[in-house]
């Protein structure tokens, strides 16, 4: 295996975790009342995105990308590392569509000012991040897939 191709793997492991303990958690969090999902997203979440979310989803989509560009003469290989790209590049995304609002919303609430529609906030986040898990899976895979391949001709 290449240092790169290390590299995308290490990076695409690191960048299932959170997303999957996001969706572990779903079913819980959708259950919260107004209060408590309130405290729960001002105070356990902070300071995970800008320290370990976001480097390591940029990290496997660099990695994809170089590995995009090196590989765009391989069939085998560049067939399954355009999908992990894509899922990378589609994870921030979701990210920026789903995700920035509602971690940028919560900042002025208090628990008697929740607004009326604090429960579609909730949904958002949860949503971007149960589709965060699934693309973060799809890119896993699809690394892991190239990896393989080339090891195997590596020999």
């Amino acid at each position: 295996m290449t240092p790169l191709c290390g590299a995308n793997l290490a990076c695409a492991s690191a960048a299932v975790l959170a997303p999957m303990a996001h969706l572990l958690e779903l079913p819980d969090k959708l259950a919260l009342d107004g209060p408590l999902w309130l405290a729960v997203q001002q105070h356990l979440y902070r300071g995970w995105g800008p320290f370990l979310g976001g480097p390591v989803e940029l990290g496997a989509l660099a990695t994809s990308l170089a590995l995009l560009w090196r590989r765009r003469g391989d069939r085998p290989t560049f067939g399954p590392t355009f999908l992990a790209a894509f899922a990378y590049c589609a994870m921030v995304a979701t990210f920026f569509v789903f995700n920035q609002p509602v971690n940028a919303a919560p900042d002025g609430w208090a628990a008697a000012t929740l607004p009326a529609d604090w429960a579609s906030y909730r949904t958002r986040w949860e949503v971007g991040h149960a589709l965060s898990a699934c693309l973060s899976i799809v890119g896993l895979i699809s690394v892991v897939r190239a990896c393989l391949v080339e090891r195997d001709r590596l020999g």
